[in-house]
């Protein structure tokens, strides 16, 4: 059995590998032959401290890790990992453009252990660098440029006819050892790569005023993506059922490509805002904490979205349609929390597939009028 799963799915991966020269890349990016997202830029962000030591290594010719690529239709390739190594390669040249196409200001490298002099250096001289004078950048001269522009960089390459799902999966693998990216951020990037419309509107919702009261979002928070994290999961809890056989965090990011794939962003966002509205206007920031001895108490956790927000979602229609609707969620907030300790829910160590079977089931029932 095993063996013939790994024989399957090896069938669904076809690679081949290519050793380039930095130039060489740099040149396809120019070209238009090599794809970076702009919005992953975004998402991911290396210190100048990070970068200094990228170059420190090519010069000390230190081999880098290859970068992976996925073949487009056109034969063009998209970057799916090895993000920050490009952009970072691109920055300091002067190649690299945002979203709109426009060439970003060259970065400026640091002092490193083994290459101190690489404080303020720059490829080139210009006045576009606006963090350091003209006069104390220290261009790159041509013998450095060439040692770079020659080094060898490898490429790992997913060819056209694998399975689409695993250019995301494989994207997912590749960058979960990331010192930067957090789960949700490598959902967001698989999000834009599946749907970019689509996550742009979920990212809306998740920003409104009502949807952060209700989570009672902090800054810190929100910088490690929590908002865009429990929206996607009352999303996918929402619209796609759990049969348990897959763990939580997988099925997560499986529900999400889908729903990014059905491309029905006025439904996502309705749902959420409407949603949360109720939500916001019944309890506000004390809408999903647990209910004890009739007062909130604790943290917003995943037990009130998935069997409060989720519950509502699923019964929205019927809610909305009654006298008098917030009236109703406010008095079954209130009871849910003694079915959810009947129902051991709170229970510590409770697993996360065991838990999931069973808070949206009793939110959907709860919350039914």
């Amino acid at each position: 059995m095993l063996q013939t799963e790994i024989e399957t799915a090896q069938r669904r991966v076809r690679t081949d590998a290519y050793q380039m020269s930095i130039g060489e890349v740099v040149s396809m990016y120019e070209n238009g032959e090599i794809t970076i997202r702009p919005e992953f830029q975004r998402l991911f962000r290396w210190e100048a401290g990070q970068k200094s030591r990228l170059f420190e290594s090519i010069l000390l010719g230190i081999p880098l890790p290859p970068i992976f690529v996925f073949e487009t239709d056109g034969s063009k390739w998209e970057l799916i990992d090895g993000l920050q190594r490009l952009s970072t390669l691109l920055e300091f040249m002067g190649k690299l453009r945002d979203e709109s196409g426009q060439l970003l200001p060259p970065s400026v490298l640091e002092s490193t252990k083994y290459l101190p002099s690489l404080r303020n250096a720059v490829w080139e001289a210009t006045d576009t660098i606006h963090d350091v004078p003209i006069a104390e950048q220290k261009p790159f001269e041509k013998s450095h440029q060439l040692a770079i522009r020659r080094a060898r960089l490898g490429v790992e390459i997913l060819k056209r006819p694998s399975d689409e799902l695993t250019k995301f999966d494989l994207f997912q693998r590749l960058n979960a050892g990331g010192t930067v990216a957090n789960t949700q951020e490598l959902r967001n990037c698989i999000m834009l790569m599946v749907n970019p419309a689509y996550f742009r509107a979920i990212r809306g919702a998740a920003e409104t005023a009502q949807f952060q009261q209700v989570l009672a979002l902090t800054e810190d928070m929100a910088e490690r993506q929590r908002h865009m994290e429990l929206a996607v999961r009352f999303l996918v809890h929402t619209f796609i059922d759990y049969d348990g056989k897959l763990d939580v965090e997988e099925y997560i990011d499986e529900g999400i490509i889908h729903l990014c794939q059905r491309a029905d962003e006025t439904a996502a966002t309705e749902i959420i805002g409407t949603t949360f509205a109720i939500l916001d206007r019944t309890l506000g920031k004390d809408a999903l904490r647990r209910f004890a001895l009739g007062k909130p108490v604790g943290r917003v956790g995943l037990v009130g979205l998935e069997g409060i927000a989720v519950g509502i979602a699923k019964n929205l229609n019927a809610i909305v349609n009654l006298a008098a609707p917030d009236d109703f969620v406010k008095s079954r907030i209130h009871s849910f929390w003694d079915e959810a300790d009947k129902a051991g829910l709170n229970s510590p160590g409770l697993r996360g597939t065991t838990r999931l079977q069973r808070t949206v089931p009793l939110g959907e029932r709860w919350f039914k009028p």
